[in-house]
This record gives structure tokens, C-alpha cells and sequence, in this order.
């Protein structure tokens, strides 16, 4: 069966219980985005203090990957890249990817120069391969004024994607509602997508953020099939919280969008809920997602 059923969903399917005992997730896969648990491992003295219990607790929950939040000078979390997939490998988390960029400056912009900027990517990609990651994820880039300046920006990205996939990783880009704005008259997101080659590029939808800039995620999945290898699930706070995300329709679509892993992300709580037992929460309602369940009995 497809890797993308097999995450079509990843998504540990069913918790197993007997006699009212403590539920235990089911070993399937299911990734966290470190920016949710920023407040306990978001900074160098936090991480070193607490990653141990808090990386324990997220494989308790069932997650088995993790994607980072917090890269800079070749180090993750202050550590490194070793170190780092050494300390989600004794958790039994995979160090599966990687927010991280380097945009362009004005006047790098302005004269379609990527030098200086293609050396920043060459100590990244170094990093992440010492690491064990799989994808690195340019977090998101601001809307180009123009279409010459959007053009720069995928040729750009065109760029970095190469050198990923030379070095044996897969290179995306994460969308928030803002890609969805028009520039002379073109989505930008569209812009992008059909200037960039889906051999060095793929797309991590923020499923929350789509809804958010009332687009919809499915139709998106067919009308650029098998771009989007990765998915951010999030919701307003915990997931399935709102009801504003069709996460069934989502998952549902996942063989059309060619989904090979997803990351759940909680931007934040509602003051009240702790930010671990939001992540719990959230692997209970994936886990027992009923086209989660459905996709994977295929």
C-alpha cells in the first residue's frame, strides 16, 4: 500500500482499552510541530532543561515524529544536529523535519542574486542530513510586490530545491492564508506552485490557515495532485475544538494531495488548557478520526 495510506494517515488510527483502562495509542504515525510546546523547549536553557520528559510524554501520547522550530548557525535547539536526533531517537521520536529559511534581502531581490543566500543553504542542508531529517520546510515568505519579484522568489526556491534534493532531501514550502493573496491579478500561491518545479519543490498546507483565508484545502489537492507531501493539522486551539476545519474531507483527499507525513500544530491554547494536555487532546481526536480510520482500513 502508498506510503500516502500509510499516513493517509499516519494518523494512529484507534485507541486500544480494555476494562476502562488507561487508553494506549496504537503504534501508526503521527508527527508534533515543535513550535507548539515552544514555552517548554523553545529557547537553549529550556530545551536542555525539558526535552527529556517532554519528548517522553509525546511518544506516550503517539506521536512519532517530530518536526523542529528552532534551527540557527547549524545547531538545533542550541545542539548539534547529532545530538538532536540523538535525543528523539532515545524518546522513539524520528527527527523527520525542519522549519527553517533564509529569504532574500532587498537588494538580493532586486537583482536576482541568490549567492550569499545559496552558501546559508549549504551549511542548512549539511546540518539537516546530520540530523537524520527527511524534508526541510521554508516557513513562509512575504507576498512580492510585484510578478518580477515573484518570479525572483521561485526561481529562488527552484534553487534551494535542487540543492535539497542532490543532497538527498525534499524541500517545501508552508502556507498561511496571506499566499492566497493576488499579485497583478495572479494568486500568488498559484504563481508559485506553476513556477516552481515539483521535482524540487513540494507544499506543507497549514489546513487551519487555508480555511482561515476561505480557500479550500481539497480543491486545491486536485488541482495541483501530489504537490502537497506534507500537511500542518491544526485548528484554533486543540484540534477538532472549532468544527471549522473538515479534517474528514482532508484526510479523505489525501491519496489526490500525495500525502506522505503530517504534523499537528497547536498555535495556541485557550489560556485555560495546559499546552501538553492540548497535544494529548489532539492525538486523541486524530487517532480516532473516522476517515482516519476508514482510509487506513483500505
Amino acid at each position: 500500500m502508498k506510503r500516502i495510506l500509510f499516513i493517509a494517515m499516519a494518523l494512529v488510527l484507534g485507541l486500544t482499552a480494555c476494562d476502562g483502562s488507561k487508553k494506549k495509542p496504537v503504534q501508526k504515525e503521527m508527527g508534533l510541530q515543535l513550535y507548539s510546546i515552544r514555552e517548554l523547549i523553545g529557547n537553549e536553557e529550556n530545551y536542555a532543561k525539558n526535552h527529556v520528559e517532554v519528548f517522553k510524554q509525546l511518544r506516550e501520547m503517539g506521536y512519532t515524529y517530530v518536526e523542529a522550530a528552532h534551527y540557527n548557525d547549524g545547531k538545533f535547539y542550541g545542539v548539534s544536529p547529532e545530538q538532536y536526533k540523538q535525543d528523539c531517537e532515545e524518546a522513539g521520536l524520528k527527527p523527520l523535519s525542519s522549519h527553517a529559511t533564509r529569504g532574500l534581502n532587498d537588494e538580493e531581490l532586486a537583482n536576482h542574486d541568490f549567492t550569499e543566500a545559496l552558501k546559508w543553504w549549504e551549511q542548512a542542508i549539511a546540518a539537516h542530513k546530520a540530523a537524520g531529517m527527511e524534508y526541510i520546510v521554508t516557513p513562509g515568505w512575504g507576498v512580492p510586490k510585484n510578478l518580477k519579484d515573484a518570479q525572483t522568489m521561485c526561481d529562488y526556491a527552484n534553487e534551494i530545491g535542487k540543492m535539497c534534493r542532490e543532497a538527498g532531501l525534499k524541500y517545501g514550502y508552508h502556507t498561511h492564508s496571506h499566499e492566497y493573496q493576488k499579485v497583478e491579478d495572479q494568486v500568488w500561491m498559484e504563481y508559485f506552485m506553476e513556477n516552481t518545479d515539483p521535482e524540487n519543490m513540494f507544499w506543507q498546507m497549514d489546513t487551519y490557515w487555508a480555511c482561515w483565508g476561505n480557500q479550500f484545502p481539497v480543491h486545491y489537492f486536485k488541482k495541483y495532485p501530489g504537490r502537497f507531501k506534507m500537511l500542518h493539522i491544526k485548528d484554533k486551539y486543540e484540534l477538532g475544538e472549532s468544527g471549522f476545519v473538515g479534517f474528514d474531507a482532508i484526510f479523505g483527499a489525501a491519496d489526490i494531495a500525495g500525502l506522505e507525513n503530517f504534523i499537528v500544530e497547536i498555535e495556541e491554547t485557550d489560556g485555560q488548557t495546559d499546552i501538553m494536555e492540548a497535544c494529548r487532546r489532539s492525538a486523541e481526536y486524530i487517532q480516532n478520526l473516522p476517515a482516519v480510520k476508514a482510509t487506513y482500513a483500505k
